[in-house]
């Protein structure tokens, strides 16, 4: 499939994981893609080198991809960072922290992003949220707060922009088998049975994985998808939507 060709795209957090899936799969199917990361790849991608807490960073690298590129059709807003805890476990400075990244981050690159959109005649955004924006996880208060934040600044920046000729849609994937999600079982007391556990969390049993996310991502950002605009799609497993009987 090459329903990209021609198209220019910007990934953030397209150094690995998720992001990096999502760069691959773009640039497979015929765009032109520039990974935004502190560390981000190189070839076949643009690398652009950027904290997307920092909004002079941001500004620079946004216009030197749409430089290197000629114009941006499309920006994934995946860049992110996780946290653990209740809401006693994280103090103001974490919050302050984890929202600068995952929300603000967001708006950084898209304010940024919006001149070259408007000259599109294929603008596309997509962010990556999460289950934990529709359904209360233990663990993960402040993570969970910035990806409700971040479903709800989807549907707003829709609303603000469609007349640009703008899409913005999310994607909110369930638990992912993601270097962040490594981390997180290496650091369990018992990483087998915490993985089991997780697997066990989403009704099909197991993680998703970064390219399942990334097809879902791909679809909202194509011109297959040009009348969806405003809209979440769950790649979790069936653990939002589904209630099973326990198994016998």
């Amino acid at each position: 499939m090459t329903e990209f060709e021609g198209l220019k795209a910007l990934v953030t957090g397209g150094g690995q994981g998720i992001g990096l899936a999502i760069a691959t799969l773009l640039t497979e199917r015929g765009a032109r893609v520039a990974c935004l990361d502190l560390n981000p790849p190189g070839d076949p991608f643009v690398g652009v080198k950027a904290d997307v807490s920092d909004d002079a960073s941001v500004r620079a690298a946004v216009a030197s991809a749409a430089e290197q590129l000629g114009g941006l059709d499309i920006v994934v807003n995946n860049a992110g960072i996780g946290a653990a805890g209740t809401v006693a476990d994280n103090d103001d400075a974490e919050w302050l922290r984890v929202y600068d990244v995952n929300v603000v981050g967001m708006v950084r690159v898209t304010r940024a992003a919006l001149p070259h959109l408007r000259e599109s005649s294929h603008a596309a955004i997509v962010n990556t949220c999460s289950i934990a924006a529709t359904a209360g996880l233990p663990q993960r208060a402040l993570y969970s707060a910035t990806k409700g934040a971040v479903y709800s600044l989807t549907l707003a920046m829709a609303a603000d922009h469609v007349q640009d000729g703008i899409r913005v849609n999310c994607v909110n994937p369930g638990t992912a088998d993601t270097p962040w999600v490594g981390r997180l079982l290496d650091a369990a007391a018992d990483p087998a049975a915490e993985r089991a556990a997780l697997n066990a969390r989403q009704p099909m049993g197991r993680l998703v994985s970064a390219e399942e996310v990334a097809h879902a991502v791909a679809y909202l950002a194509s011109p297959f998808a040009s009348a969806t605009t405003g809209t979440s799609l769950a790649v979790d497993g069936g653990m939002q939507g589904l209630r099973l009987r326990p198994r016998s």
